[in-house]
């Protein structure tokens, strides 16, 4: 078996990564460290929850331990498409910095700009970014690229899905050519296998696990779910979660939820709170210090329940997630592998279960070809009946409420009613004025001669 010792890495990098607690590197790291250090452009393709993050910040640690870098111009550059991964990264290069005197910037949204612009103005070896926070501080000014001897990026298939494909290629083209690129995906779609083909040069491709495959650590399940009603499908759905959740008992010691939108992220996690469950929700539009303290309660087990969209789908490392839950079936088949990778980490056993309604089950028949299996099914938990299936016609007709009804909702009776033909038809063979009837103003019964003389 390989150990991190064979790898050639710095011997202060060793010594951080035995003060971490690892002794042999993973297939994509052990496949990605020996090109990496010898200056070559490298393609690696793996799974998450694999040891990427560290297959590229070990041996960019052991390259950049000579030298120094000038004010504003960082000597490498790792892109990532969320402040969270991000955040993650940052930590695993002080992490494994630690006898090390190489310096970093974070560069992501919901942060000063001045204390970023500080940071960047003193020289920093290692600048860690999201693209969109990252062509803001270049526009400005305060930033050139033109010194990156290592660029990274991570998670290469999710900047795809988040639109940020147009960015990433206007930053390689700010970069030096001769520049030693990493590029980091789960899967390989067309447009990425184009951009891997423009900018890396003759690369090292290095995939460990078959393209967007679920880890045989966890167990999958899904429950086939119809409302009873279109108006109550959304509220009968929670009731389903609650019911799996409880199901579970104390072998569900925390668990990440995921939904599709942002708006049903916060609706879930106030009803899950309403209930006494220990929820939080987490999305992009949520403040950045708040996503924090979020993550952190967590991480650390102070909060139970994270309610997430797909902002926390990839990269994030909690390693000891019992359980994940497909509130919404992902609309992209890769998402679900991505999200149910959050538990079953480092070689633990996990469990992932999803609610499927009917007009998603084109997307549960994606995701079933995507990883080349049957998710079994699970008994639906909350026996709904089924809607009135009484034939129209015989269904008894509802009386519309008027308003001098009264508060039985019933109709005036027939005789005080008037048909629209007899409203259409007023004063025909009557006597009276109709409209102004036995109270017709006096003034108007008098002739003109007797008004005018009046």
């Amino acid at each position: 078996m390989t150990k991190f010792s064979d790898l050639n890495l710095n011997p202060k990098v060793l010594k951080a990564i035995d003060e971490a607690g690892y002794e042999s590197p993973t297939p994509i790291q052990a496949g990605a460290i020996p090109p990496a250090l010898e200056g070559r452009d490298v393609l690696g393709i793996a799974q998450t929850g694999t040891g990427k993050t560290a297959s590229f910040t070990l041996p960019m640690i052991t390259l950049l331990a000579r030298g120094r870098a000038r004010a504003r111009m960082p000597r490498s550059l790792v892109l990532c498409p969320t402040r969270e991964l991000a955040a993650q990264v940052a930590e695993n290069f002080d992490t494994y910095t630690n006898h090390l005197k190489l310096t970093k910037a974070l560069l992501i949204g919901g942060v000063s700009f001045k204390e970023q612009d500080a940071l960047i103005d003193r020289g920093v070896d290692v600048l860690i970014a999201t693209p969109g926070r990252l062509l803001d501080h270049f526009e400005r000014g305060k930033l050139l690229l033109t010194g990156v001897q290592i660029m990274v990026v991570d998670e290469a298939d999710r900047m795809l899905d988040m639109g940020f494909i147009p960015d990433i290629e206007r930053i390689f083209s700010l970069t030096p050519f001769t520049r030693q690129t990493l590029f980091f995906s789960a899967t390989m779609a067309p447009e990425i296998e184009r951009i891997t083909n423009t900018f890396l040069s003759a690369p090292e491709r290095v995939e460990v696990a078959r393209q967007a495959t679920a880890s045989e650590t966890i167990e999958q399940g899904v429950v086939m779910f119809k409302g009873s009603r279109r108006d109550r499908e959304s509220s009968e759905k929670r009731k389903v979660l609650r019911m799996l959740i409880d199901a579970e008992g104390e072998k569900c010691t925390n668990a990440i939820i995921f939904c599709n939108r942002k708006t049903d992220v916060d609706i879930v996690a106030k009803s899950m709170k309403k209930y006494g469950y220990d929820a939080a929700p987490i999305h992009g539009d949520l403040d950045q210090s708040q996503r924090t303290k979020t993550l952190d309660g967590f991480r650390e087990g102070e909060l139970r329940f994270l309610i997430a969209s797909d902002v926390a789908a990839r990269g994030l490392d909690v390693p000891s997630v019992s359980h994940v839950f497909n509130f919404d079936v992902p609309s992209h088949a890769e998402d679900y592998v991505h999200r149910i990778g959050r538990t079953g980490r480092a070689g633990r056993e996990g469990k992932a279960m999803m609610i499927c309604v009917p007009r998603d089950e084109r997307n549960l028949g994606d995701i079933e070809a995507l990883i080349q299996k049957e998710i079994p099914r699970i008994e639906n938990p909350l026996k709904v009946e089924k809607s009135d299936d009484t034939p129209k016609d015989e269904r008894p007709k509802r009386g519309r409420r008027r308003k001098d009804d009264g508060e039985s909702g019933e109709s005036k009776p027939a005789e005080k009613r008037r048909s629209k033909s007899d409203r259409g038809n007023r004063g025909e063979g009557s006597s009276k004025v109709v409209g102004l009837g036995d109270h017709t103003p006096s003034f108007i019964e008098l002739s003109f001669d007797e008004r005018r003389a009046g």
